[in-house]
């Protein structure tokens, strides 16, 4: 489940749509307006039960909030097969309340996938953050898209960016900040997409809308390092709470040893979000995957291999901090 934030007018929206078009992964969306969400026919897939099929996917219109949980059952459904829901909260949505409502929600498959908070590189400091303390918006965001950044004099483009990243991490040091325009976010850094490339099913409206602005899209990086045996408890832990400099997600699946057995984990990480739950030991090893904007991939892989060295000796306190994480997930 991610949150898509965002003032009015900043481009959530437009977000929103460019997320739809991209191939690779069935996306689920609740939103409170249909407003300009891209529902053309090239688009649109089909009905399913209530919901609106759309570019793979399915949107969800809420009138009232309270209705959350029962359109996370409803999206959730194994037999629809989504990979994601995005929740388009409204211009004037607190994004606080929102990214609480999602973690405590009673939707059993749920799992937080951070907020995204869409900011106007040129109206942000006249609407959302005029001067004093920081808005507590900024506390509950994990990724910060600067939208708009073409629309800024020559030069100042890099100095709006800088201006709001330091804003947000007076309050919030792990936030990552992206720069883009037009809404050009890679869906990488949102959630999982299986493949860049279309079906050979897919109608080709979606890549004609893709290619009309492809040189705006900037593609998030990514490093895999494999396991080649049962690993610390302690090493993944600490590169869960403090994953290498610039990797806004973690993800894979390891095989832990804890001093007695051996235990599969699946983990996530969004920002600062920690999710761990049990599976069964995987049979080549396991992996962990990082992903960022513009990572120093040397860095990164090192830091990941770190994590991934075979353990030598029993770490029951380092198990009681992975039990600890999978319990919260639970």
């Amino acid at each position: 489940m991610v949150v898509l934030a965002g003032h009015l007018g900043a481009g959530k929206t437009t977000v929103l749509n460019h997320l739809l078009r991209q191939p690779g992964a069935r996306v689920g969306v609740v939103v409170n307006d249909f407003g300009e969400i891209n529902v053309d026919a090239g688009l649109v897939t089909g009905q399913v039960d209530e919901p609106v099929s759309i570019s793979g996917g399915c949107l969800c219109h809420l009138s009232d909030t309270s209705e959350l949980d029962d359109a996370l059952e409803r999206l959730t459904s194994p037999r629809l097969a989504l990979d994601v829901v995005i929740v388009e909260a409204s211009g004037v949505a607190d994004p606080v309340a929102l990214a609480r409502m999602i973690r405590f929600s009673g939707a059993e498959r749920v799992r937080p996938g951070g907020v995204v908070d869409v900011v106007d590189a040129v109206e942000h400091f006249r609407t959302v953050d005029t001067g004093g303390m920081p808005p507590a918006r900024y506390r509950a965001t994990s990724l910060v898209v600067v939208n708009k950044t073409d629309l800024p004099a020559p030069g100042d483009r890099e100095r709006v960016v800088a201006r709001v990243a330091a804003r947000v991490r007076e309050v919030n040091p792990r936030a990552h900040v992206v720069a883009t325009s037009r809404g050009r976010l890679d869906p990488a850094l949102v959630y999982d997409a299986a493949s860049r490339q279309d079906p050979q099913d897919q109608l080709p409206i979606a890549a004609l809308l893709r290619d009309e602005h492809a040189h705006d899209h900037q593609h998030a990086d990514a490093v895999s390092v494999r396991a080649t045996a049962s690993i610390s408890p302690s090493r993944l832990v600490d590169v869960l709470e403090d994953p290498p400099s610039g990797a806004y997600r973690i993800k894979g699946r390891v095989s832990v040893h804890t001093g007695r057995t051996v235990r599969g984990y699946l983990v996530n990480v969004v920002g600062r979000s920690v999710h761990v739950a049990s599976v069964r030991p995987p049979d080549d090893g396991g992996e962990l995957v990082a992903i960022g904007m513009r990572l120093d991939t040397g860095a990164v892989r090192r830091g990941l291999e770190q994590a991934l060295e075979p353990a030598l000796r029993p770490d029951a306190r380092g198990f009681a901090r992975l039990q600890r994480y999978r319990r919260l997930s639970t």
